[in-house]
């Protein structure tokens, strides 16, 4: 199902629905770019400890984008022995919800726009039907602005705003205003004595008069009128006051306060599905789903913390479990039965034997997927692959047991070894980073640091350690890489055939 901005508030009781019941959920995310600087070599080295790997990743792909969210909620037909799925294509841009709100900054990367646009992306889904979205200290601050608001409009026909701070004595008027509140005032007044007019509009006006407006009135007129900012077609603020009795000026209140709660919820927007999904506690599935999870924080909880363990921290507070399929069919008992871990080929390999491929149905309403046509990089096909990946990993699991059990699932002890490790993507000797304690921290004492002049290639490298046989080679800049040796006592040798 297809959710941008000009349906995501209709379709949202459906999204809540699916979070409701699913036993786990499936997630992929499309980005703006990968790298704002090093090459996709440099950002994933060899050899980088979990540490830096999470810096780089911080410094160089944090400022992209992710506009497109997919998720597929996956439930089990224990009847009929199937899973049901509702998958989800979140279009998602951070569109100024006032002048006041954010005004993100973003980079794009000329390859991956590219390479999307090659795929049949719609950005025009992304730039002018994007689903809004705040983080946690945006929503805050927003929340706050009303409430100042508020406070500024007690007294002046909202009591039920009032709060203790509210000064009920006059207010003090600058020099150069007093002529323009006195204006206000006695148009007031005329508007009291009226019995034809009930509603008097004041021209635009600034903030500042404004405020002033409204704590003049806060203590001038506790009761009879009721108070509102309102905006022309110009985006020009100005002020309505209208006559009223106690009763119509709580009716106004409260339509006014439902009003602000709407006009939060649709700020916060795609925000509140992933609170949605934190909040249901229920295993979250990617593949080689670092960016995923970095970004997701990022955009749509706060900016990532300084260093690595506040990160798994902050992470599984917002995830408590997670499971990634490329790290899963990179492990025994998966390994040496499958030779291609990227999704795609993961997907097809799920299908031959010893796997069996699951039974899997799409909810009423919601489109079905065709793997045959392959709908790489739309975020909701990825996702749903995705799932379909981990359900025939699990259930192979499962033919381990005596007696072999068919169908694993999302809560079985048997993927509790995959919880809350995220595939490394090219690091050798570190499969993945842990997010529920230390990592592991493999002995590199066969490792060289070499540097070299800009013109070398790999071939280059190849010859200088011929001798050595199998190398391994993992570039840091154009001068320098490491160089990893099959045996440690070769490392003395290797340094003396650089001298």
């Amino acid at each position: 199902m297809e959710i941008i901005r000009s349906n995501f508030k209709s379709n949202l009781h459906k999204v809540y629905q699916a979070i409701e019941e699913a036993d786990f959920f499936a997630i992929d995310g499309e980005f703006s770019g990968i790298s704002d600087g090093p090459s996709v070599s440099a950002l994933t080295n060899g050899f980088d400890t979990p540490e830096e790997r999470y810096q780089k990743l911080k410094k160089h792909s944090m400022d992209f984008l992710l506009f497109q969210f997919g998720l597929c909620t996956f439930k089990y037909d224990y009847t009929d022995s199937k899973y049901i799925t509702k998958s989800f294509n979140f279009y998602v841009f951070p569109k100024p919800f006032n002048r006041s709100s954010p005004d993100v900054k973003f980079v794009c990367q000329s390859s991956s726009i590219d390479f999307l646009a090659s795929q049949g992306f719609d950005f025009n889904k992304v730039f002018r039907n994007g689903i809004p979205y705040l983080n946690q200290e945006e929503e805050r601050q927003l929340r706050e602005q009303y409430d100042e608001k508020r406070s500024q409009a007690n007294g002046a026909g909202a009591l039920s705003y009032v709060s203790p701070n509210t000064s009920k004595c006059p207010v003090t008027i600058p020099e150069d205003q007093k002529k323009f509140i006195d204006q206000v005032v006695e148009k007031i007044e005329d508007l009291l004595q009226s019995e034809e007019n009930k509603n008097l509009d004041l021209e635009p006006c600034t903030g500042f008069q404004r405020k002033l407006i409204y704590q003049t009135l806060s203590w001038k007129y506790p009761k009879g009128i009721h108070v509102e900012t309102l905006e022309t077609e110009k985006k020009e603020r100005y002020i309505v006051i209208s006559k009223v009795d106690e009763e119509e000026r709580k009716r106004r209140e409260q339509q006014k306060h439902a009003k602000e709660q709407e006009e939060l919820n649709d700020a916060v927007g795609f925000s509140r599905v992933i609170h949605a999904i934190a909040n249901s506690g229920k295993l979250v599935i990617g593949h080689n789903m670092l960016l995923d999870v970095m970004h997701t924080v990022h955009q749509f909880y706060c900016p990532l913390p300084a260093d690595l363990s506040e990160f798994k921290e902050m992470t599984t507070c917002v995830f408590p479990r997670l499971l990634d399929t490329k790290l899963m069919a990179s492990t025994q008992p998966f390994k040496d039965i499958i030779n291609n871990t990227s999704l795609a080929e993961l997907e097809k390999r799920l299908k031959e034997t010893p796997f069996n491929p699951p039974k899997v149905e799409s909810a009423e309403g919601f489109p079905s997927y065709d793997t045959a046509s392959e709908q790489l990089h739309e975020a909701g096909y990825d996702a749903y692959i995705t799932g379909l990946c981990f359900i025939s990993m699990a259930n192979y699991l499962g033919s381990f047991l005596s007696p072999p059990k068919i169908h694993v699932s999302a809560r079985s002890k048997l993927i509790e070894p995959f919880f809350n490790k995220l595939f490394l993507m090219r690091v050798m000797d570190i499969p993945y980073l842990n997010l529920e304690g230390p990592d592991l921290q493999p002995k590199r004492d066969h490792v060289l640091h070499v540097t070299f002049p800009k013109e070398w290639k790999t071939s280059d490298l190849y010859q200088l350690f011929s001798a050595f046989g199998n190398i391994q080679i993992s570039w840091i800049d154009d001068t320098s890489a490491f160089v990893s040796l099959s045996q440690p006592e070769q490392v003395k040798i290797g340094i003396q055939a650089m001298l």
